[in-house]
C-alpha cells in the first residue's frame, strides 16, 4: 500500500485527504475510486491534460513520464517541474503528495454546472 496525500482543493477535496492506495494503480484511478472527481476527459488514455497534478512529495518514486506524457504536459495549465498526468503516474509503495491545480485546459466540464 502507498500513502497518497491529496492537498486541499477548493471544490474537489476541500479538506484534503490521505488515502491508503494500491501499489501499481494510477493516481487518477485512485482519486476517482475515493470519490475525488478529478477531470479525465480522455478516460485515462493519455490523450489530454485534464487530470494534471503537481507532485509535491514522492515524485522520484514514480516511473519517469513517457515522451507522449511529456508532450501533453507542455499544454497543461500551471505546469511545474513535478507535474504529471495522474492517469499515467502509478503508485509504487513510497508516500506521494499531490496538488490538484485549480484549473485545467478543459474550460467546460459536463459534470459541473
Amino acid at each position: 500500500m502507498t500513502k497518497l496525500t491529496v492537498l486541499p482543493h477548493e471544490t474537489l477535496c476541500p479538506e484534503g485527504i490521505e488515502i491508503d492506495a494500491a501499489d501499481g494503480k494510477s493516481i487518477c484511478q485512485t482519486l476517482l475510486d475515493h470519490g475525488i472527481e478529478i477531470e479525465h476527459a480522455c478516460e485515462l488514455s493519455c490523450a489530454c491534460t485534464t487530470c494534471h497534478v503537481i507532485v509535491r512529495e514522492g515524485y522520484d518514486s514514480l516511473e519517469p513520464p513517457t515522451d507522449k506524457e511529456d508532450d501533453l504536459l507542455d499544454k497543461a495549465w500551471g505546469l511545474e517541474l513535478t507535474s504529471r498526468l495522474s492517469c499515467q503516474a502509478k503508485l509504487a509503495g513510497e508516500p506521494v503528495t499531490v496538488e490538484i491545480p485549480r484549473y485545467t485546459i478543459n474550460q467546460v466540464s459536463e459534470s459541473r454546472k
